[in-house]
C-alpha cells in the first residue's frame, strides 16, 4: 500500500508502537528486574491521557514522555520506577488527572517522583521573573526526597535539547541558556558525563550556530588523522597490554565541539593549536576487584615504558575520586609525532561510573533505617545536605541564588588537613574563611585569620591540596560585607550575606525613617515610587540599596533630590542615550543632536517569537551595556529590561547568561541589518616574543593594508615577552576576523585574539 494513502492516525500508531518497542527491548536488555507489565501499563494510561494532543514539531506528545524514558533507561541506567515516572511525567500538569489517581494505580512511589517534577516544570514559561530560578529551587529540595526526580529532569531536558529546532528563536536562546547555566553542571556533578557533554553540545549548536557548523567540519576533515594517528599510538600500547594477559577495550575520546570552542575562547587558541583533541582510554576488566587500582597503576608502568609521561600532567583520581564518584588515572604521554596525547586508564567500574554517575546506583532504602551508603552515596548526600541548608536560609534575589548554588555545581576539589589529622575536601580556590564556614557557622563568622602548615596567614588566604589548616578566632570579631569578595563556597557566601541582611535591616529601617523625614519636611509624601525615583537619580539599582546607603550616611539628601522630584533637573545631566552606543560614527556633535532618537519602548500586544533587525537608522533606539560591547555579526540576543526598553548583549556574555536563565520570557532574537556604514569599539589582545620592528608591522597591516583607523595602543615588554591590546574602529565582526587572520602572517606574533 502507498504510505501517501495511509491514515495519518494509523502512521501515528506505527510511530509510538515502534518507539515503545524500543524502550522495551532497552529495558529487557538492562539488569534491573523485568517489570515489564508495570512499564506497559505506564506507557498504556499516558498515550490515553495525551490522546490526539502534538508537540510544536508535529508528532504526537506521547513520543516525549517515550524518549524521556527512553535516555532514563538507556543513556542513565535507571529501573523501573523511573521509566515509569518518565512516561507519566506530563500527565499532571498537561491533563485532568491529579497524583492521587497516579498513586491509586501505579502505587506511592511513582506518584511521589511525577508529583516532584510536576512541581519543578509548572510555570516555566510564565510571565513572572525569575520562574526558572524558581523552579530551581524547588528541583533542589526535591533531590533530597529522591534523586529520580533530578535525574528524570535531566532526561527530560536532554529530549527538549534534542528537538529544540521546532522551537522560536528567542525561546532556543532562553532552552539553551538555561541548559548551559544549570542543568549541564548538574547532570556533571551527578556524574552524568555523557549527558553533561551532549548538553553542552546542543546549547552552543543553537547560541553559536556558526561556530558549531565550522568546528564540526574541521573534526570531520581531521578524522582521518586522527585515526591513523591513533592507530600507530596504540599499536605497542596493545602489544605490552597482550603481554600482561590483560581483559581490555581502547577507545578514542574526541573533544566535542563546545569544549573545543571553550578551550579556543579561553586559552585564546586557534583550531588547529588544540592538542588535546583525541585522548585514549583504556577500559580493563580487574582479575579481583580489589585490585583494580593497583592494576591501573601497573598499566600507567608498562605503557610509561613505551612513551614518556608528562610530568606536570598526571591526575590521581583513584585515590581521592571526584566529589561526583569519577575515578581514574589520567597521564599524558609524548607520542613518537610528538604530539602529547592524554590516556585516561579506569576499570569497566569506574568507566561505568564515569559515563553513567554513580546516582544511576543509588541504593532505594525500603524501610531499612541500619543500611548503609556506598561511599560515593555519602558523598553526594554531604552535597545535597549543602544544598538543604542553602535552601533553608533562601536568597531574596533569584539569580543570586543561582549563581551559589552554580560555585557548589561546578567546584572541582582540593583536599585540607584539621590540626587533628582529618581530611576535609574542599572546592579549589577556596579562602581560610571557607574552610571555617566548613566547619561551623559560629567559627566562621568569628574568624580573625588561620594558621595554615603552621604559617599565619589572612582570612583571604587561599588554600592548596594538602594544606593542615587551623582556624583562630576572637569574640569581639563579627561579619563584614567585604567578607563576601574573598568567599568562595556556597555555604560560605550564603551564610555572609544572612548575616549581611540580618544587620542591613536594621540600617535599611533607619534609612527609610530619614527619608520620610526628608520629605515630609519639604511636604512630599512617601511611597515606593517616590524611593525608586531619588535611587536611580543617585545611580544606585535597588531601593533596599538605596536606603541602606542612606542609613550609613554614603548619601545625603538635598536641593537637588526636590528637583528630581519635582521634575526640575536637565535631561542632558543624565547621559541621555549616548552612554548606551559604544560606536563613534565620525561625525560631530551638531550630527548627533540630529541623529539623536529616542529609545524603543516595547508595546504590549508585541510579538516577542519575531527576530528584531538592527540597522544604521534604529540602531540608537536600542541600549548597548558595557559588559560585551555587542557589535555587528556577533551572536546576539535582546532583553527587554524593567523599563521595557531593549538591551543588546552578545549570546556568550556572563550577564546574558544570567538573563537567559532567570527571565527567559523577555529574550528576544536580534538580526543584524547593517552595511558597514557606521564604526564600532573593538579590542583585539596580542602577545609574543619582542623584537625591533614588530609594532611597526602590526600597525602597517592594521592601517595601511586595511584602512582601518587604531584608536589605542597599549604594549608592555618585560624580559623579550611582549603582551598588549589594540584598539580598533571597526564596522562589523567580520572586520575583526580579516584582522586577525592578517596579523597572523606576522613572525614572533603567537597570540592573538579578541576581547570581549
Amino acid at each position: 500500500m502507498d504510505e501517501d494513502k495511509i491514515p495519518q492516525e494509523e502512521l501515528d500508531e506505527k510511530l509510538v508502537n515502534n518507539a515503545f518497542q524500543e524502550l522495551l527491548d532497552s529495558y529487557l536488555s538492562s539488569r534491573h528486574r523485568k517489570k515489564v507489565d508495570l512499564v506497559t501499563k505506564a506507557f498504556n494510561f499516558a498515550r490515553q491521557a495525551h490522546k490526539g494532543v502534538r508537540r510544536l514539531s508535529g508528532e504526537p506528545y506521547i513520543m516525549h514522555p517515550i524518549a524521556v524514558a527512553l535516555i532514563a533507561c538507556k543513556e542513565v541506567g535507571l529501573g523501573s520506577t523511573s521509566i515509569c515516572s518518565a512516561l507519566l511525567h506530563d500527565v499532571v500538569e498537561d491533563t485532568d488527572y491529579t497524583v492521587e489517581d497516579i498513586e491509586n494505580i501505579f502505587g506511592t512511589k511513582i506518584a511521589q517522583i511525577v508529583d516532584g517534577l510536576t512541581k519543578i516544570s509548572g510555570g516555566i514559561f510564565g510571565e513572572q521573573a525569575s520562574a526558572q530560578a524558581e523552579n530551581f529551587k524547588k528541583l533542589l529540595l526535591t533531590m533530597s526526597d529522591d534523586i529520580r526526580v533530578i535525574l528524570i529532569k535531566i532526561c527530560d531536558r536532554l529530549h527538549n535539547m534534542r528537538t529544540l529546532e521546532s522551537q522560536p528563536a528567542n525561546k532556543q536562546y532562553k532552552i539553551a541558556g538555561e541548559t548551559l547555566y544549570i542543568y549541564a553542571p548538574l547532570a556533571n556533578r551527578l556524574g552524568l558525563n555523557k549527558v553533561k557533554s551532549e548538553l553542552e553540545n546542543l546549547s552552543f549548536k543553537f547560541e553559536h550556530p556558526d561556530e558549531y557548523a565550522s568546528i564540526s567540519k574541521k573534526l570531520e576533515t581531521t578524522q582521518k588523522q586522527r585515526e591513523k594517528l591513533f592507530d600507530e599510538f596504540t599499536k605497542p600500547i596493545r602489544a605490552a597490554l597482550d603481554g600482561m594477559h590483560i581483559q581490555y577495550e581502547l577507545k578514542q575520546r574526541v573533544k566535542t565541539p563546545y569544549s573545543i570552542w571553550n578551550k579556543m575562547q579561553n586559552k585564546h587558541v586557534t583550531f588547529e593549536e588544540i592538542y588535546d583533541i583525541l585522548a585514549l582510554r583504556i577500559i580493563f576488566t580487574p582479575r579481583v576487584r580489589e585490585e583494580e587500582v593497583n592494576e591501573c597503576f601497573n598499566i600507567y608502568v608498562a605503557i610509561s615504558r613505551i612513551y614518556k609521561s608528562h610530568p606536570d600532567r598526571m591526575r590521581d583520581w583513584l585515590s581521592h575520586p571526584k566529589a561526583n564518584g569519577y575515578q581514574a588515572l589520567h597521564v599524558t604521554l609524548m607520542s613518537k609525532t610528538g604530539q602529547w596525547i592524554e590516556v585516561q586508564i579506569r576499570s569497566d567500574r569506574m568507566d561505568e561510573v564515569a559515563e553513567q554517575g554513580f546516582a544511576a546506583h543509588w541504593k532505594y532504602k525500603d524501610g531499612l533505617e541500619d543500611e548503609e551508603y556506598t561511599e560515593d552515596e555519602a558523598e553526594l548526600n554531604d552535597w545535597l545536605r549543602t544544598i538543604k541548608e542553602i535552601l533553608d536560609d533562601p536568597q531574596p534575589d533569584a539569580m543570586d541564588f543561582l549563581d551559589t548554588i552554580k560555585l557548589n555545581l561546578f567546584a572541582s576539589e582540593i583536599f585540607v588537613f584539621t590540626p587533628k589529622g582529618e581530611i576535609k575536601t574542599m572546592p579549589t580556590g577556596c579562602t581560610a574563611l571557607d574552610f571555617a564556614f566548613s566547619i561551623h557557622t559560629f567559627l566562621g563568622s568569628h574568624c580573625i585569620g588561620a594558621k595554615v602548615n603552621h604559617k599565619l596567614v589572612p582570612l583571604s588566604h587561599k588554600l592548596q591540596s594538602g594544606d593542615q589548616v587551623e582556624i583562630l578566632t576572637s569574640k569581639s570579631q563579627h561579619v563584614s560585607p567585604a567578607w563576601i569578595n574573598f568567599a568562595s563556597t556556597a555555604k560560605a557566601k550564603a551564610k555572609i550575606q544572612a548575616i549581611v541582611r540580618r544587620n542591613n535591616r536594621e540600617v535599611q529601617k533607619k534609612g527609610e525613617e530619614i527619608l520620610m523625614e526628608f520629605l515630609k519636611k519639604n511636604q512630599q509624601e512617601y511611597t515606593s515610587a517616590v524611593a525608586d525615583r531619588l535611587a536611580e537619580f543617585h545611580d544606585i539599582r535597588k531601593r533596599n540599596d538605596f536606603l541602606i546607603a542612606l542609613g550609613e550616611k554614603k548619601v545625603l539628601l538635598g536641593e537637588k533630590d526636590l528637583d528630581e522630584l519635582n521634575g526640575k533637573n536637565k535631561k542632558e545631566e543624565r547621559g541621555g542615550w549616548r552612554k548606551y552606543v559604544p560606536f563613534i560614527g565620525g561625525s560631530t556633535k551638531k550630527k548627533e543632536d540630529e541623529n539623536r532618537q529616542e529609545l524603543f519602548v516595547v508595546p504590549d500586544k508585541f510579538n516577542r517569537k519575531k527576530p528584531i533587525f538592527i540597522t544604521e537608522e534604529n540602531i540608537s533606539q536600542y541600549k548597548f551595556p558595557g559588559c560585551c560591547h555587542p557589535i555587528p555579526g556577533d551572536d546576539a540576543l535582546g532583553y527587554i529590561d524593567n523599563k521595557n526598553q531593549i538591551e543588546i548583549h552578545r549570546r556568550n556574555c556572563p550577564v546574558a547568561a544570567k538573563l537567559k536563565t532567570s527571565f527567559g520570557n523577555r529574550i528576544l532574537d536580534i538580526k543584524w541589518d547593517m552595511h558597514k556604514t557606521l564604526y564600532f569599539d573593538a579590542t583585539i589582545r596580542l602577545g609574543g616574543i619582542d623584537r625591533v620592528g614588530l609594532l611597526n608591522e602590526v600597525t602597517q597591516i592594521i592601517s595601511a593594508q586595511m584602512n582601518v583607523n587604531i584608536h589605542t595602543v597599549n604594549i608592555t615588554c618585560e624580559e623579550g615577552i611582549f603582551d598588549g591590546s589594540i584598539e580598533l574602529r571597526v564596522h562589523d565582526r567580520d572586520d575583526v576576523k580579516t584582522i586577525i587572520n592578517n596579523l597572523r602572517s606576522v613572525q614572533d606574533l603567537k597570540e592573538i585574539s579578541q576581547i570581549m
